[in-house]
């Protein structure tokens, strides 16, 4: 059949079930039953006699009013009341005799304790103060959907094809199981490969640190973690999946995962690999790859990509050792092997000359990560709260890489050329600690909280270069090498967070008082020496092309902070004045070294409202500021790219970024649609920009200036809109578009 046909036959069945079902629409007001006042954000739900399948749902306004309308087959259906804290109503009603009126619903309070309530309730989506829950068995999917297939079914919820989650326009960046971590910080290693039918719930809220969440801030309001709570039944056993498929130009996926749950004791494993440019682990990443032409889409190189063959495996463990004791731990392995060659036909256009560049480069690579991950909770009592976070990872990188470029001028004489070939070996263990302790004090809203964080990243290489570079005019010499760089860094950081809670009216108007030191010692050593031909070995020392500095970045800033928080809104301000001390000592140039000291404001602020449970919108002040790099600041000249070579400017000052952001989301559960906007603006002063002059033979030399004027402006806004034909048939679409404005302050061959 052709398409043209498939399509003129959908429709015409559409049409056929479309005119079958008739259109109902009921309507009420819920109150309490003793104040008489409407009760707003209950969830009002239509479900099908015979089978409970849901119609439709809506969420009650300010007032209690709600409105359920829609198209069904069926001739009675049953109304479904759930509220927090009350009493379940439901009632049978007639639909054939639309539109209906119901009397005023009067919920009494429910006699069993609201998380009783809460866990019970049938109802397709429940509104708790910021928490936004979805009943998964509300929401039909295919036999064999992932949690990703049943987020895109949804109301308010969009997921892109790299598995990116937004809840009403807003970022889901943390998925939780059962309310513990689930290998990391990458939400699709759940969200592809956990099924939808282990889940019973799934919530949505602001994102928060453990001891955010147990002093009661408000944490961060612009982003979103999803939590999925197991089944009862599913708790306790074991299940997984498999998949693997092949195709054309010998491409290949295949992956696995296990799990062992026992209550509060969970133990996930999972492997996988593949050679279509995917170093994630994913089944929904492995299915939609073998429904396209594999040889069309991954047999060739993908934005300059090259072809990637990787492998990773993993290993989660959750337990709650002890009351108020809970661990996390996780091991992620992940390898790659990376081919990639780029061929490059450059022309260079400046006010009063051009030049043309061609270049070809071949590259191999091969990385192996390991990563191990460890969170403790611990609550001494109810008011004491201790966390501690490790986490260690060690990389081994293995590079071969090999370039041939040449340079002409406009009469197409060439210039300059440059043969290069090197291969490198690294290898970087790095170590983080968190140690966090929150007490809370009295029903205020009072509270004292350290943190302290220390990061310990050393990094040794062994790097062989021998490149060859002729210049054909000027007076500039020509640069052969044979060498071997043996260089180490370590990169010592310690930041401590003192934070005091001082509330001014009880659990709504805080004054915290803060203060923040910062020490990062970055030691940076690269011994390089030349081949001698006498001793054929590398033992000439370079001192040109060698570095041994020390630079110390060390950050003291008090501060301030306001904040107002009630079921409607809530706002904050926080000032805070940085004391900063950037300081390099050069070993092998004294006269290079510097001492710079600088001092700034910062701000951070927002204001937040929730006109009701579907509507928000959200304002946002930051002003940031942030020191020029070290490789931006030493006067020491870089030449081991003879023709790029680069120094830095000790002139610099701190860049200075005022952003404004904000946001409005909107969504109607009852008309399955939703609009959402988003907007920011970033004036950046003092930003820190290349400039670079290229002589006559076509040698490039960069240093670095502070400019102003650079600005960016972006933002985006979309609407989408699910249409229920009959109780099995939903029809979906979603309209939008984005736009931006930069403004770029930079140096074309020295030309501003």
């Amino acid at each position: 059949m052709s398409r043209r046909g498939t399509l003129i036959l959908c429709i015409v069945l559409c049409s056929i079930a479309f005119a079958k079902a008739q259109t109902f629409q009921i309507s009420g007001v819920l109150k309490d039953k003793t104040t008489k006042e409407g009760l707003e954000a209950a969830t009002v739900f239509l479900e099908t006699v015979k089978d409970s399948t849901l119609l439709t749902y809506t969420i009650t306004d300010k007032s209690g009013a709600f409105k359920l309308e829609g198209r069904s087959q069926e001739k009675s259906a049953r109304i479904n009341i759930s509220f927090i804290g009350y009493e379940q109503y439901g009632i049978e009603v007639d639909l054939t005799k639309s539109p209906i009126v119901l009397d005023d619903v009067l919920l009494d309070y429910a006699v069993a304790s609201l998380d009783e309530v809460f866990i019970k309730s049938r109802a397709p989506i429940t509104v708790k103060k910021d928490t936004l829950e979805f009943n998964v068995s509300s929401f039909k999917t295919k036999k064999d959907a992932t949690i990703e297939d049943l987020l895109k079914e949804l109301p308010g919820v969009e997921v892109d094809e790299e598995g990116k989650i937004l809840v009403n326009g807003k970022e889901v960046n943390k998925i939780l199981v059962n309310g513990k971590p689930f290998f990391g910080d990458d939400p699709t290693i759940a969200t592809r490969n956990l099924t939808k039918e282990i889940i019973e719930k799934i919530q949505v809220t602001d994102t928060k640190t453990d001891d955010e969440a147990f002093s009661g801030e408000d944490g961060d309001k612009e982003n979103k973690t999803i939590n999925l709570t197991i089944k009862e039944e599913n708790n306790k056993g074991v299940f997984g999946r498999v998949a693997a498929g092949g195709g054309t130009d010998d491409r290949f996926e295949y992956a696995g995962i296990v799990n062992i749950f026992d209550n509060d004791r969970r133990l996930s494993i999972l492997g996988g690999g593949n050679n279509l440019n995917s170093p994630g682990f994913s089944f929904g990443e492995l299915r939609d790859a073998f429904r396209n032409n594999l040889s069309g889409v991954f047999g060739f190189n993908r934005g300059s990509q090259g072809i990637i063959n990787s492998r990773n495996s993993g290993v989660n463990y959750a337990d709650e050792i002890t009351e108020g004791f809970d661990i996390t731990a996780n091991y992620f392995y992940s390898g790659t092997n990376n081919n990639n060659e780029t061929t490059t036909e450059r022309e260079n256009i400046f006010p009063d000359r051009r030049f043309f560049t061609n270049s070809n480069s071949n590259a191999n690579g091969n990385d192996d990560n390991h990563d191990i991950r460890l969170n403790a909770k611990i609550e001494i009592d109810s008011t004491f709260l201790i966390t501690v976070a490790p986490n260690f990872q060690r990389t081994d990188t293995r590079n071969r890489f090999s370039s041939e470029e040449t340079s002409l001028d406009e009469s197409n004489t060439v210039i300059n050329t440059s043969n290069s070939q090197s291969s490198s070996e690294t290898s970087s263990n790095n170590f983080s600690n968190t140690i966090s302790l929150t007490k809370r004090f009295g029903d205020r809203g009072s509270f004292i909280k350290y943190r302290l964080t220390n990061t310990i990243n050393r990094s040794d290489s062994d790097d062989f270069l021998n490149t060859e570079t002729l210049i054909f005019q000027g007076t500039n010499e020509d640069v052969i090498r044979n060498q071997f760089t043996d260089g180490e860094t370590e990169l010592n950081r310690l930041t401590t967070t003192f934070t005091y809670r001082y509330p001014l009216v009880s659990k709504k108007l805080f004054l915290d008082f803060g203060i923040q030191y910062s020490s990062d010692r970055n030691d940076n050593r690269r011994s390089t020496f030349e081949f001698n031909e006498n001793t054929q070995n590398f033992t000439d020392f370079n001192t040109l092309l060698s570095t041994d500095f020390t630079f110390d970045n060390r950050r003291t800033s008090p501060s301030l902070e306001l904040s107002f928080s009630n079921d409607k809104w809530s706002a904050s301000i926080e000032a805070g004045y940085v004391f900063r001390t950037l300081e390099n000592e050069d070993a092998l140039r004294p006269e290079l070294s510097i001492n710079e000291d600088f001092e700034a404001l910062e701000i951070d602020s927002y204001f937040s409202y929730r006109f009701n449970p579907q509507l928000s919108l959200y304002v946002g002040y930051d002003l940031n500021n942030s020191p020029p790099q070290i490789s931006q600041l030493s006067p020491f000249e870089d030449v081991r790219d003879p023709l790029n070579t680069r120094q830095g400017n000790p002139d610099l000052e701190p860049t200075n970024t005022h952003s404004i952001y904000t946001s409005f989301n909107n969504y109607n559960f009852q008309k399955g649609g939703g609009f959402y906007f988003f907007g920011n603006l970033d004036i950046i002063n003092d930003a820190v920009v290349a400039r670079t002059t290229i002589d006559e033979n076509l040698v490039r030399r960069t240093t670095y200036e502070n400019v102003d004027g650079n600005y960016r402006l972006n933002g985006n806004a979309y609407y989408n809109k699910s249409i229920k034909i009959d109780s099995l048939r939903t029809f979906r679409y979603n309209i939008g578009g984005n736009g931006d404005v930069t403004r770029t302050i930079n140096f074309n061959d020295d030309i501003q």
